[in-house]
């Protein structure tokens, strides 16, 4: 066996197995993917990646690739809705996507509900 699997990033563990999409510490306990690894490491570096890991930048075009509820909108914004021209902003809580939707208006959305179109 010749794999090169990352350090836990809880423990930092060296004992790292794979089971599936996931990478488990069997000290801790942790489970993450490899996609939310290269995005903390992405995100330390200033660098905002998508849902699958490419790299975001302003005035990209996105896809919404899970129905997110919307306060106050009886729909949502269903998966597949396509977002034109974003901002990459510092935001609250995760949402670091500043746009307009079609029918909702200007709002912002976190990196990890999106895809790069």
């Amino acid at each position: 066996m010749a794999e090169n699997l990352p350090s836990c990033p809880e423990c930092s563990s060296a004992y790292t197995y794979e089971m599936g999409a996931l990478l488990i510490c069997p000290e801790c306990g942790h489970e993450w993917t490899p996609a939310a690894a290269e995005a903390a490491d992405g995100a330390e570096a200033g660098v905002i990646r998508d849902s699958v890991g490419n790299v975001l930048a302003d005035g990209d075009t996105v896809t919404v690739v899970k129905t997110l509820k919307v306060k106050g909108s009886p729909t949502g914004i269903k998966a597949g809705t396509k977002v034109r021209n974003i901002r990459l902003v510092d935001g609250v809580d995760g949402h670091d996507i500043d746009c307009k939707i079609d029918g909702f208006g200007s709002m912002q959305l976190k990196s990890s509900v999106v895809k790069k179109a």
